[in-house]
């Protein structure tokens, strides 16, 4: 999706799920064809499988041969530098993280990096200190930031973004204490929205494909569409990704929200449907 002035694009996080076929997929294509196929439907897709290993060139290389054109990426940064961060060796993670995007950044295919921050990173003064070094340290790229809990989520905070022209990643999360609330803050030439789904009672569970199990009514996202609309006007591109992966509900929810954001705007439609 895009208009004059700003380049919307609505994708999902993370495509490589078997589980997918029937759903989003057909039923017998091969998984090294997932990837040119969800590359038919949309235009931007958000990588996940980098937080969990640290990815490689080669990795990228593949991706942009099989994924045509058009598709922009963007990157979950490896956990080292979020979630498991050891003090002496965290550089030298970024540095590795860094040089694996190259193809990527080549190819002017990298529309962002994204540092998600668990709820356990709280706003203390040796987490602001570490998160200023972090986003020195990987400044060359476009960097958007989210923050699981809601005490990042300040005035202070967000100023600082906007004067390092750091994204804020905005979300939509289960109504639970602590969690950030919906939010349509845009501190960067790119905005950043994720749909994680809202349940409640799995959040805070072990198990994380319950987490995300959730699929958005019609009108859920039909609350989002003015939301959305307002953020496209401070940005000149807006990525909207949806996490709610299970069953393939993140691709049929981001269906879903193009038609209604089509619906109500002048915005084209997000290729066509499965």
């Amino acid at each position: 999706m895009s208009d004059s002035s700003c380049d919307v694009r609505m994708g999902t996080s993370g495509f490589d799920y078997p589980e997918w076929r029937g759903a989003f997929y057909p039923e017998n294509l091969a998984r090294e064809d997932f990837l040119p196929f969800y590359a038919e439907k949309f235009s931007t897709v958000e990588l996940n499988f980098s937080y969990y290993r640290m990815p490689e060139e080669h990795q990228f290389e593949r991706m942009l041969e099989r994924s045509g054109p058009l598709l922009d990426f963007s990157v979950k940064a490896h956990e080292s530098l979020t979630h498991k961060v050891d003090t002496a060796t965290w550089k030298d993670a970024a540095s590795q993280y860094r040089k694996s995007l190259r193809p990527l950044l080549r190819a002017k295919r990298l529309v962002a990096v994204l540092l998600q921050f668990p709820y356990s990173f709280h706003y203390a003064p040796d987490s602001r200190r570490y998160l200023d070094k972090l986003l020195q340290e990987l400044k060359e790229l476009p960097l958007v930031v989210e923050f699981r809990n809601r005490v990042w989520h300040t005035e202070r905070v967000l100023e600082a973004l906007r004067e390092r022209k750091v994204g804020f990643c905005a979300t939509d999360m289960p109504n639970l204490k602590g969690l950030p609330d919906p939010e349509e803050t845009v501190t960067a030439p790119l905005a950043y929205l994720r749909f994680h789904g809202r349940n409640t009672e799995t959040w805070w569970g072990s198990d994380a494909a319950a987490r995300f199990d959730y699929l958005y009514t019609e009108e859920e996202l039909e609350d989002w569409v003015p939301r959305i609309l307002r953020m496209a006007k401070q940005a000149s591109q807006f990525r909207i990704y949806f996490n709610n992966h299970r069953k393939g509900q993140a691709a049929i929810n981001a269906l879903l929200l193009s038609r209604l954001l089509t619906a109500g705007t002048r915005y084209p439609p997000e290729r066509s449907d499965p």
